[in-house]
């Protein structure tokens, strides 16, 4: 009972300090561009409001801007924004909603590190959580990401539905891939490690029936390396940290001892 005790309370302050870390980070990074992305989201919603009322010989972009508008919002229905719809107000009240989701998902993502890292023996350093976090950034950001790279307001997509099946499928296959080639010392299971990291990507990511949108694609890219470089240092930090405090607050016998 000692040792679940511990996970949990290791877990937990692991997932603190990660999401704080990245609650910082998204701050400077990803935070900005998804503000600038509003801004072409709702200039694209008010020119096709107002595309009505402008003259054709005047307007001409403004038309192309509400022609992208309706077929983003077309082809992603998770986009839109209900005039009744509660969102946070910018500044404080953002950053807090923010840093909350942020904990919450830091603390689920370090249970399920620090718990799968106990059945292999458990972290007896700073330098095995680093290979964890390594290894979750792989399973849970650069595996789904190369079929379904992060999406910024007004971006088409397809049903959230099917893209959360292959995104977890993914993971799932992604995580028993690496199990087989880290801890099955066998050429077969290595091989066989290797076709399920492979085989998500070969059936594919659900795809929207149009790609139009309002965003620039540079923005998208800035977007999408920021988002990346932005987990694989939150990634690094829970692994680090994990293997730091089991090191730390669990020594002697209870270091020694795992669900393995």
């Amino acid at each position: 009972m000692s040792v679940f005790r511990n996970v949990v309370f290791v877990a937990a302050l692991a997932g603190l300090v990660a999401a704080v870390v990245m609650t910082a980070l998204q701050m400077f990074s990803t935070v900005p561009l998804i503000l600038q992305a509003e801004d072409y989201e709702q200039a694209a919603d008010v020119s096709g409001h107002d595309h009505a009322a402008f003259p054709a010989d005047q307007h001409a972009g403004a038309a192309d801007m509400s022609t992208t508008a309706m077929a983003s919002e077309a082809a992603a229905p998770a986009h839109e924004h209900g005039e009744g719809a509660w969102e946070p107000a910018d500044g404080f009240e953002r950053y807090s909603f923010t840093a909350l989701a942020n904990i919450v998902t830091g603390i689920g993502f370090a249970l399920i590190l620090v718990v799968a890292s106990e059945f292999a023996g458990g972290l007896a350093s700073w330098r095995q959580g680093l290979l964890w976090g390594l290894a979750g950034f792989a399973v849970f950001t650069l595996a789904p990401g190369l079929g379904l790279p992060p999406e910024l307001p007004a971006m088409p997509a397809a049903d959230l539905a099917a893209r959360q099946v292959w995104w977890w499928g993914t993971a799932a296959a992604t995580a028993a891939g690496l199990t087989l080639i880290a801890f099955r010392r066998a050429l077969p299971l290595a091989a066989l490690g290797v076709a399920l990291i492979v085989v998500p990507h070969i059936i594919g990511a659900p795809q929207p029936a149009d790609f139009e949108t309002p965003i620039p694609e540079g923005l998208h890219h800035q977007f999408v390396v920021a988002v990346t470089v932005t987990n694989l240092v939150f990634w690094v930090v829970l692994g680090m940290a994990a293997g730091a405090l089991r090191s730390r607050f669990m020594s002697g016998e209870d270091l020694r001892s795992s669900f393995a």
